[in-house]
C-alpha cells in the first residue's frame, strides 16, 4: 500500500534519529528533511510541507530544552501534532443513528468507484448492527444499475433502480419512501459521476439533493489526483452542500497524501479511505489514530474494537481457559484462522500494532498468507471430531493423513505442512499453561495476573524483538492499560497475528 511506504519513510526517518547518540541541530535537520522529501513525493502541498517543518523548529527548540528532557519523545509528540494539523479539517461530519432513517447522498466524479465505495458504506454499517439499502439514481452511465446489483446481491443488502425510468430524481425517491416503509434506517443514493465542467450534470446532482433531501452529501474522490483533489472538492461544495468525503484507491498510488491534506484543505472531513477492490478493504479515517499508525506508533484502540468485532465477549473467558490449561487443539486453531479472516486484510490489521508497519505484509504476501489460511481450513473441514478436539499429535497416522488429504483434495504434504504449523502454535500457546484465568465477569484481573515477563515467554520472539524487546513490550502494556485494555486483549491479538 503507498499509504505503507510512507509511513515507512517516515518511521525510518524518526527511528535513525533515535539511534543518534545526540540528538543535535544535525540530526533533527536531518530527519526531518528526510519527512519532507516523503511527504512531497506523496504529493502533499509544498507550502504544507515548508509550514509544518518550520513549526516542528519553533517547536523544538534544542537550545532552550533543559537537560534531563526527553528530546527523541518532545521531537517525535511536535512530528504527531503537525501531521495531524495538516491532515485535519477542524470539523466533524453528520453521523448516522440506528433506528432512525437517514439518507445518504453519494456523489462523485466519474471513474472514482463510487458505485463500489456505496456497496462498502453499506456493508460497514452493516456489520454494525444497521439496516442498510441501496438506491440507484445513476441514469446517466449504461451498466450502473446492473453493477449496483450485483455488488447488492453478494454482500446481502436490499437495492432499488429501473431500467426503463430515465428521471434520477423519480428513481430517487421513490427508492428512498420504499425503504423507509421497510423501516432501513441508512438510505444510500447513488447518483451518476460528473465532472466539475458539466453544468447540466451538476444541476441533475442538485435536483436529486432537494427531491431527497439528504442528512448527508458525502463526496467520493479518487487519491490518484493528489493535489488536484483540492479545486474538484470546492466545486461539489459550491453545488450541493458537501458534509464529508471518501478517498478511493489509497493502495494504487503515490499521491494519497495529497489527496488527504487538499481535501482537508476544504475544511472537508475524510470520513473513510478505501485500500482496495474487496469489500472490506475499507477503513475509518480518523486523523489521530492515521497518523499514529503511520508513523509505526500503531491503533490500538482500532485494534481492540477488531478483536472484540470478531471474538464475542463471552467466548474469550472460554478460549482463555482451555490455553491456560494448555489444551490448544486442532479446532481451536481453526476458530482462530477464522476470527483472522474476519478481521478484514492482515497488512491493515498489523498497521494497527505499535511497533509494527503494514510495509511488513507487501501485498502479494498479505493474499498468500489469507489462502495459506483457507487452505488450512479446508484441510481440516476434511478432519473428524476426534482428531479436531484431540491435542496428541501421535492420534495423526500416516492412514489418517492420507485420507484427510483425499477428503479436502490437498496432497498429504500440505496436511503434513499443516500439521507442523498447528504443532508449532501449539508450543508457543504451552507457555501459558498454568496461568490463572480469573472467573467470568472479572477479567479485568487478568491484566494483574499476567506481567511483562510472562508475556514476553508467550510472543515469538520476532515479534518481541519488533516492539522493542522487554521495554518496549512494557511501554506497550503501559499504553493498552490507560486505553481500558488487559493482557486478556493483548494475548487475543497476538495470538490472531502469530497465526
Amino acid at each position: 500500500m503507498v499509504l505503507a511506504q510512507l509511513g515507512g519513510s517516515i518511521s525510518r526517518a524518526i527511528q535513525q534519529m533515535s539511534n543518534a547518540t545526540i540528538i543535535d541541530e544535525k540530526v533533527l535537520n536531518e530527519c526531518l528533511n528526510e519527512i519532507t522529501r516523503a511527504l512531497l513525493q506523496s504529493d502533499v502541498q509544498f507550502k504544507l510541507v515548508r509550514d509544518m517543518q518550520t513549526n516542528i523548529k519553533k517547536i523544538v527548540n534544542l537550545d532552550d530544552l533543559a537537560a534531563g528532557h526527553n528530546k527523541r519523545k518532545i521531537i517525535q509528540q511536535a512530528i504527531f501534532n503537525e501531521l495531524c494539523t495538516i491532515l485535519d479539517p477542524g470539523k466533524p461530519s453528520f453521523t448516522p443513528k440506528k433506528g432512525k432513517a437517514s439518507v445518504i447522498m453519494f456523489v462523485g466524479l466519474q471513474g472514482s468507484g463510487k458505485t463500489t465505495t456505496c456497496t462498502k458504506y453499506a456493508y460497514y454499517h452493516q456489520k454494525k448492527g444497521w439496516k442498510p439499502a441501496l438506491v440507484c439514481a445513476d441514469t446517466f452511465r449504461a451498466g450502473a444499475f446492473d453493477q449496483l446489483k450485483q455488488n447488492a446481491t453478494k454482500a446481502k443488502i436490499p437495492f432499488y433502480g429501473s431500467y426503463t425510468e430515465s428521471d434520477p430524481a423519480r428513481i430517487a425517491v421513490e427508492g428512498v419512501e420504499r425503504f423507509k416503509q421497510e423501516n432501513c434506517d441508512l438510505i444510500i443514493v447513488d447518483t451518476s459521476g460528473r465532472h466539475k465542467q458539466e453544468a447540466s450534470l451538476f444541476e441533475e446532482m442538485r435536483q436529486v439533493a432537494e427531491a431527497t433531501k439528504p442528512d448527508l452529501v458525502i463526496f467520493v474522490m479518487d487519491s490518484s489526483i493528489g493535489q488536484a483533489a483540492f479545486d474538484q472538492a470546492q466545486a461539489f461544495k459550491q453545488s450541493v452542500s458537501v458534509g464529508a468525503v471518501i478517498i478511493t484507491k489509497m493502495d494504487g498510488h503515490a499521491k494519497g497524501g495529497g489527496a488527504l491534506s487538499a481535501v482537508a484543505a476544504t475544511k472537508s472531513p475524510v470520513i473513510f479511505i478505501g485500500t482496495g477492490e474487496h469489500i472490506d478493504e475499507f477503513e475509518v479515517f480518523d486523523v489521530k489514530p492515521f497518523v499514529s499508525r503511520l508513523l509505526g506508533m500503531g491503533d490500538w484502540s482500532g485494534f481492540m474494537d477488531k478483536i472484540h468485532e470478531v471474538v464475542p465477549m463471552d467466548q474469550q473467558p472460554e478460549l482463555l481457559q482451555k490455553l491456560s490449561e494448555g489444551n490448544f487443539t486442532l479446532r481451536i486453531m481453526y476458530e482462530q484462522f477464522q476470527n483472522i479472516l474476519k478481521m478484514g486484510p492482515i497488512g491493515q490489521v498489523f498497521s494497527m500494532l505499535p511497533g509494527f508497519s503494514a510495509e511488513l505484509m507487501p501485498k502479494g504476501h498479505e493474499k498468500e498468507s489469507q489462502a495459506k489460511l483457507k487452505r488450512y481450513m479446508t484441510i481440516m473441514d476434511s478432519m473428524t471430531n476426534e482428531e479436531l478436539d484431540n491435542s496428541n499429535p501421535k492420534l495423526m497416522t500416516e492412514s489418517r493423513i492420507m485420507r484427510i488429504a483425499r477428503g479436502s483434495g490437498r496432497q498429504p504434504r500440505e496436511v503434513m505442512d499443516m500439521l507442523e504449523e498447528y504443532k508449532r502454535l501449539a508450543k508457543v500457546w504451552s507457555k501459558m499453561k498454568g496461568l490463572k484465568i480469573p472467573k467470568k465477569g472479572e477479567m479485568s484481573a487478568l491484566s494483574r495476573n499476567m506481567n511483562a515477563q510472562q508475556m514476553s515467554k508467550v510472543l515469538p520472539q520476532q515479534m518481541l524483538k519488533q516492539i522493542g524487546g522487554m521495554g518496549g513490550l512494557q511501554g506497550l502494556m503501559k499504553q493498552m492499560g490507560s486505553m481500558g485494555g488487559s493482557a486478556k486483549d493483548m494475548m487475543g491479538m497476538f495470538g490472531g497475528v502469530d497465526k
